[in-house]
């Protein structure tokens, strides 16, 4: 079994367009600290992410607080608890969209991977659409690279024609 764990970001925007559910077929389970709980609880959170976060599924593992780190200190609570959380494991894979998250994890050895990239695994994986998926993304306020969006799109056409 893959160890995964997951920012707050991947996990709201996977509730919001309801897609939540392919993490648990790509991964099996998903480990969170508790800070991320805390942050998908608030109520600055959109209802729907809240609602969910209400009764979490059995494969969402919380987890205490990890030890700080001051070298991750230019980051929100939530991405250094996730960081510090997936080195504490060992994991496999991060999912975190923000880049600066993104670059320090990288940079401290560990694979990540953003929204993007989950719903193109779950695409590669026949879980999903793209296009039905991405026109659920632009009803929210992710942000994206329009770009990377054509180019995914195109790749999952490429797949579906057998040309890759």
């Amino acid at each position: 079994m893959r160890v995964v764990v997951a920012d707050a970001t991947p996990l709201h925007y996977l509730i919001l367009i309801g897609a939540i559910e392919i993490l648990s077929r790509l991964f099996e389970k998903i480990h969170v600290p508790i800070e991320i709980r805390d942050e998908l609880s608030r109520d600055a959170s959109p209802q729907t992410v809240r609602t969910w976060m209400q009764q979490p599924p059995e494969w969402l593992v919380i987890h205490p607080a990890p030890t700080e780190d001051p070298s991750l200190a230019a980051l929100d609570a939530g991405e250094r608890s996730a960081i510090l959380l997936a080195e504490s494991m060992h994991a496999e894979l991060l999912l975190i969209d923000e880049r600066a998250g993104a670059n320090l994890a990288q940079q401290r050895g560990l694979t990540v991977t953003g929204t993007l990239g989950v719903l193109d695994l779950a695409s590669r994986a026949g879980l999903i659409s793209l296009r039905d998926v991405f026109a659920r993304l632009r009803g929210t306020n992710f942000r994206y690279p329009p770009s990377l969006l054509e180019m995914l799109l195109e790749e999952e056409e490429r797949r579906k024609k057998g040309d890759v």
